[in-house]
């Protein structure tokens, strides 16, 4: 990881570099391909927030989060919450804290616009990214979301990421 390490809006200059971020072949059932987080960001406008994960020259990963949702989804608002939605590391440039970096930059964002916890879902299982989440302090909340585990990490004002 290098001091150059940055997220980029998704353009038509950088879609093809997007698309091309895979993660590798034994995690392909844990997550969505790219292109399905963008088909979800077009048509959530809004609330999607899909970005390129950059180092230097190189596109390292995706991620996409989510602001500000009716996460019950029953309708009454009385559970609002971000996190994120999507992250994907191409196959190459995993264990380089691109992923740390990723979630860092959600957790900035969603502490920006005045929340105080970030939600990921992620799929249970050995080979899944429980571990990572844990690991950077989230904590089970005991809930699923479909067949999805639920995490939270409870951000503190001012903490840098």
């Amino acid at each position: 990881m290098t001091t150059a390490l940055r997220l980029e809006k998704i353009t038509p200059d950088n879609l093809d570099a997007a698309l091309g971020v895979k993660v590798r072949p034994d995690q392909e059932h844990l997550v969505a391909p790219v292109v399905k987080s963008l088909a979800e960001a077009y048509v959530h406008p809004g609330v999607a927030w899909p970005r390129l994960i950059v180092d230097g020259d190189r596109t390292v990963g995706f991620l996409m989060a989510f602001f500000d949702i009716d996460f019950a989804g029953d309708g009454t608002g009385k559970d609002i919450r971000s996190g994120l939605w999507r992250l994907n590391i191409a196959a190459g440039e995993q264990g380089r804290g691109y992923g740390r970096f990723a979630v860092g930059t959600v957790a900035a964002e969603i502490r920006r616009r005045g929340g105080t916890r970030l939600t990921v879902t992620w799929e249970p299982g050995d080979d899944g990214p429980e571990r990572f989440y844990l690991g950077l302090g989230f904590r089970l909340t005991g809930e699923t979301s479909g067949d999805q585990t639920v995490g939270v990490l409870e951000l503190e004002p001012g903490r840098p990421d």
